[in-house]
């Protein structure tokens, strides 16, 4: 089956390129998404929608009121961008110094307008209504729990969000039921030893020498005590110590990020970690401090929600729906699924480029497929009139 974009998204393909241009040369960050929120108030009021400002800080929500009994259905899409000097050179690249769209959100706060433009031509046929959600701050502040604190959930039945991926070609629908993204806890650890001469190590507590048994040490709890048929990861990303090449070091600190997709593994990282810490330590007569904050939780679909979204992006790209894609990345959608039904999927976006194909996300001169855009809101759109006009 080809794909099949709605005529309706079809007729304002170039206004959502537009948009998501637009944004993506003016990217924010964090919960300083100013102008990217009044671009999104503005779009929403000029269509007649109930909107709310300053939700979750800068936050929008703009409610499409239909004329039935139905049930609130909540969409959702973020607007920050992330600290990345872009190397590309698009028409529309950054013009902010060292912030750039380098994970699509530019494209999903597109969608979702995309989505609300046309979805208002059906206002009068809704047997329900329809909440539309753009959050600030998905990218490491946790925007999601300030707006759930703010009240977009409230009288919400079931929510979805979106994520473009340049990990799938374009045409293809990344989705699962249950875990589809994992935990995101981060930590440090402060080695404390006792430096001195490089000729000279007796009496001294290499700090170096303590972090590389730490290090290799840490990564047996992915080997060797968890299920190697349940995804973990525990990484340590950063290490910064020592003053010079004949100075043993007195202390370093290493950071990290530990994932999973259970609580069970959740605890299990943590405890031992805890456990091999005092060891070495004491194996070391080094003094380590250790920190450990949970992150986002993992991002669970309903299998409800799940089976529904199935139903409508199929209409849209055929076979081409329910690749069961997992990542070991984290979501703050995790926080509105832990309260409602939801279900959060992925939608191809690798650029047809071959140069770009292999370009990650958080690149300095990430895109997208700007067709991908289309498929995003003709699901969106799509799923609204399954739940909420072709009711059975």
């Amino acid at each position: 089956m080809k794909i099949s974009i709605r005529s309706e998204v079809k007729d304002i393909a170039e206004e959502i390129i537009a948009i998501r241009r637009d944004i993506h040369k003016h990217p924010e960050l964090g919960f300083e998404v100013h102008r990217t929120a009044e671009l999104v108030s503005n779009h929403l009021k000029k269509l007649g929608f109930n909107v709310s400002d300053g939700i979750g800080k800068t936050g929008v929500v703009g409610d499409l009121i239909g004329h039935g009994s139905g049930p609130t259905i909540g969409l959702r899409a973020d607007m920050d961008a992330l600290p990345i000097q872009e190397t590309s050179d698009l028409l529309y690249s950054s013009v902010n110094d060292g912030i750039m769209h380098a994970c699509g959100h530019d494209g999903h706060t597109a969608m979702l307008l995309g989505a609300a433009t046309v979805l208002k031509q059906f206002q009068n046929q809704l047997n329900g209504n329809v909440r539309f959600i753009f959050q600030p701050a998905e990218e490491g502040d946790g925007g999601a729990r300030y707006m759930i604190e703010d009240g977009c959930l409230e009288s919400v039945d079931e929510i979805f969000g979106i994520h473009l991926w340049n990990y799938q070609p374009y045409g293809e629908v990344g989705v699962k039921e249950g875990p589809i993204l994992a935990a995101a806890d981060f930590f440090d650890i402060t080695i404390k030893g006792i430096g001195g001469h490089g000729a000279a190590p007796q009496g001294t507590i290499d700090a170096v020498l303590v972090s590389a048994h730490l290090i290799t040490a840490l990564q047996s709890i992915v080997s060797r005590n968890t299920n190697p048929l349940e995804s973990t990861v525990v990484t340590i990303g950063q290490i910064n110590g020592g003053h010079n090449f004949n100075v043993i070091a007195d202390k370093i600190v290493l950071k990290g990020t530990a994932r999973s997709y259970s609580k069970e593994n959740r605890q299990l990282i943590q405890d031992r970690m805890e456990e091999i810490i005092s060891g070495i330590a004491k194996t070391f007569s080094a003094e380590i401090d250790f920190n450990y904050s949970e992150g986002y939780p993992p991002t669970v679909n309903n299998e409800i929600s799940y089976q529904k979204l199935m139903l409508s992006a199929k209409k849209i790209v055929g076979d081409k729906c329910g690749f069961p894609y997992l990542s070991m990345g984290g979501e703050d959608f995790s926080y509105y699924a832990e309260k409602i039904p939801g279900c959060f999927f992925f939608v191809g976006s690798a650029p047809s480029d071959k140069k770009l194909r292999s370009v990650p996300h958080h690149c300095s001169h990430f895109d997208i497929d700007e067709n991908a855009l289309l498929i995003g809101s003709s699901i969106f759109v799509q799923l609204i009139e399954d739940q909420l006009i072709n009711i059975r």
